[in-house]
């Protein structure tokens, strides 16, 4: 082969792969030479290039290290103070009676006894678990240096936080604790109880208050303290937490003659200034610090409810310690977080209470509480329980409520946090960028100040953070705009209802809802899937695209927004204009559209927005006034909009009525993040019938092949028996009909 020409070789230079490829690795290598004192800042760029910064990615790599809650954790002071100076016990009256040596199992023989299988059982699974990471630490040596260090910072973190009366190191502290060791331990039975609380409510007897209230701390602290009364049964036990929280805050006013109408900062006022409190302050203070300790001891729900209503009456006994207030706080925020629906709503009473009483310092402390404990819920791929979240969500922009201008401030910057987020993930769009927008916890953050907005916007000035939300919703709803990312964007197009309702701006929404129904995902006639709630969705899973429950649920949730955006407009004198290219596209979608029950819920629409526009043009064309005059265009069919006798009002309220049935019918069903734990739960139990049966084939002794086949049938058969009566994988009769059918012929 002859040799290139000077043309060819010049090509070749230029543009041959392996000559690019080339240049490319020695192109950092060719620079300018620096100075002599420079060297090393060559070599440094050479070995890390990726400190090179153009200002861009330190800003991206700060956003996406910062979280949503970190505008509240700035200046946040968690510090609990050393809160005693004693430990709660009291010295007794020796005239006081009570019941010496009597016989029968206390309520802790019987707790013993009743739960001692239990323990084994749980002491068996701990053995296991210790095994398991025994062999675990032997096998990968940095995973035992992680245990090593966790184990460390836990124990660090327990000593650091503990409520027990081992925190009380000063001198009164150890008095109270050697006149317990003093004391003889009194079995307390319920006639002894019953009597001391007859005493105390019929002649107010001092003697019986302090030995009622030692038996208090006795079952506040009971199971963590060896010394101490011996509670004879579960009766006396709930005897003396009931009587105790019932009264205490009665008989502790009854001393000080405080009032209990009035209200809690008269009374917190008044409180110091009698003359007996520094009598009854050791009482009050072993009643708190023994309440406070039963809220971290106690499980059950009832007496933990019962416990926060108690707290809530008896306030200002709890606000006369203010270095127990933080302890209440902490111990209060995680039972309103992860309690049930009555104990949240007790909880979040006496938060708002000492939001509202004890000035903005304490305001800011709850409501920086109360979102980090929010947005450290939200950190979850799925969220099962939706309206637990949302009764979390009001309960916060109630206690934004208090006090709008601090909780503005707090609002904005989250605000900013959020699109500084949305910006990153637009310019870099990385995964990571995606995950963290798509999340829950930055869905909830938006939700959250989307509502505070909508409830004050009327009688505050907050419309720089109403024009930044609309701007980051419109900016969150067109970055997403596959069919997998629907559920995220109809929460987009009702947080824009929501606003333009509530400020009465417009906001130009119908395009995104439009958009929605001009979705094609599914052919008549597929196979169907389970009802699911759309709202506690956020991406949707891949085989849940095909599906006609799918297309029926943002059938349904976007004629609902639609129907709302133009029920808040359907009296202003420019709904002809608004209707007429909306018009256009739902009788396109009216044509595309193959299921015949959501035609007819379309067409509907279409005939209502109709006779509406023939309703509003007709008054239109009869009005004297010019289209400049806002004044008379604003009280355009002001009389109609009160009377809320139009078509398409009516129109509206039966569209709410459906969607408040559907909701109620799927409380009864089953939610998706459920359907997907049982989803996986089938399929393992499956993997393993299926491993059992290879097992039992394998062990078999070998036959003909004659006699072989018959017992291969009759399993077949039998498994098909099995899955029919076990029922259906989904809640679908036509999946069970075909089980049935298959099973006789394989019989």
């Amino acid at each position: 082969m002859g040799k290139l020409g000077k043309k060819a070789r010049k090509f070749a230079k230029k543009n041959l792969q392996s000559v690019l490829k080339h240049r490319r690795k020695t192109k950092l290598f060719f620079k300018k030479k620096s100075p002599k004192d420079g060297q090393n800042d060559v070599e440094e760029t050479l070995d890390n290039p990726v400190t090179i910064d153009n200002g861009r990615s330190s800003e991206s790599e700060s956003i996406e290290i910062t979280s949503l809650d970190a505008v509240f954790t700035e200046n946040e002071e968690d510090e609990i103070a050393n809160a005693s100076d004693s430990d709660g016990y009291l010295s007794e009256d020796p005239s006081c009676p009570y019941a010496e040596g009597e016989n029968g199992k206390t309520l802790e023989e019987e707790i013993t006894t009743a739960y001692s299988a239990q323990n084994k059982k749980i002491h068996s699974d701990l053995a296991t678990l210790k095994k398991k990471l025994d062999r675990l630490r032997k096998k990968d040596p940095e995973f035992s240096k992680f245990l090593e260090s966790y184990n460390n910072s836990a124990e660090a973190f327990q000593n650091e936080d503990s409520y027990s009366d081992e925190e009380d190191s000063n001198d009164q502290g150890e008095q109270g604790e050697d006149n317990l060791a003093k004391d003889k331990a009194k079995f307390l039975s319920n006639d002894v109880i019953t009597t001391w609380c007859q005493m105390v409510r019929e002649d107010h007897s001092q003697s019986a208050l302090i030995s009622l209230l030692n038996a208090y701390r006795a079952a506040s602290h009971y199971g963590t303290e060896s010394v101490g009364h011996r509670i004879d049964n579960s009766e006396t036990f709930f005897n003396i937490l009931s009587f105790t929280l019932s009264n205490a805050n009665d008989v502790f006013r009854g001393i000080l003659k405080i009032s209990s109408s009035s209200s809690i900062k008269e009374a917190s006022q008044k409180l110091k200034k009698t003359s007996k409190w520094n009598n009854v302050k050791p009482l009050v203070k072993s009643f708190v610090r023994s309440t406070l300790f039963l809220l971290n001891q106690v499980t059950d729900s009832d007496i933990l409810t019962f416990a926060m209503a108690r707290i809530r009456t008896s306030l200002i006994f709890f606000i006369a310690f203010p270095s127990l207030i933080q302890r209440l706080l902490k111990a209060t925020m995680h039972l309103w977080a992860t309690g049930r629906r009555e104990l949240s709503s007790a909880s979040f009473l006496v938060i708002r209470d000492i939001a509202e009483t004890l000035g903005p310092s304490y305001f800011n402390t709850c409501l920086s509480k109360t979102f980090i404990s929010f947005i450290c819920l939200s950190r979850v791929p799925e969220i099962s329980d939706i309206e637990n979240m949302q009764f979390l969500r009001d309960c916060i922009v109630e206690l934004c409520c208090l006090n709008v201008q601090k909780s503005s401030v707090k609002a904005d910057a989250s605000i900013n946090q959020c699109a500084r987020i949305l910006s990153w993930g637009i310019q870099t769009k990385k995964k990571e960028a995606v995950r963290k927008i798509c999340s829950w916890e930055y869905v909830n953050c938006i939700d959250l100040w989307v509502r505070f907005i909508s409830a004050n916007i009327r009688d505050y000035d907050l419309q720089s953070l109403f024009f930044m939300t609309v701007q980051l919703v419109n900016g969150l709803a067109h970055m997403f705009t596959g069919p997998r990312y629907l559920p995220l964007r109809l929460k987009c197009v009702e947080w824009l209802n929501c606003l333009s309702s509530s400020s009465g701006n417009f906001i130009p929404l119908a395009s995104l809802v439009l958009d929605i129904l001009e979705y094609k995902v599914v052919r008549e006639g597929q196979k169907g899937q389970n009802a699911f709630n759309i709202a506690s969705v956020l991406k949707l899973p891949k085989h849940y695209l095909k599906s006609k429950s799918f297309q029926d649920e943002c059938f349904h949730s976007a004629i609902e927004q639609l129907s709302s955006h133009f029920a808040q407009w359907s009296y202003h004198i420019s709904f002809p204009d608004l209707a007429t290219i909306p018009l256009i596209r739902l009788r396109r979608i009216h044509e595309i559209t193959t299921i015949e029950t959501l035609r007819r819920m379309v067409m509907r629409l279409i005939d209502q927005m109709e006779q509406n526009v023939d309703f509003v043009q007709k008054k239109r064309d009869d009005v004297p006034f010019s289209p400049l005059d806002h004044q008379l265009a604003d009280s355009f069919l002001q009389l109609e909009k009160s009377s809320l006798n139009a078509p398409f009002t009516q129109y509206y309220r039966s569209v709410l009525d459906k969607a408040c049935e559907r909701r109620l019918h799927k409380r009864d069903q089953i939610s998706l993040p459920e359907q997907k734990t049982l989803t996986r739960n089938a399929a393992k139990h499956k993997r393993k019938r299926v491993a059992a049966d290879v097992s039992g084939s394998l062990t078999e002794p070998k036959t003909s092949k004659k006699n072989a086949a018959k017992p291969k049938r009759k399993a077949v058969a039998a498994d098909v028996r099995v899955d029919a009566e076990d029922g259906p994988a989904v809640k679908n009769g036509s999946v069970d009909n075909k089980r049935r059918k298959r099973s006789p012929k394989a019989q």
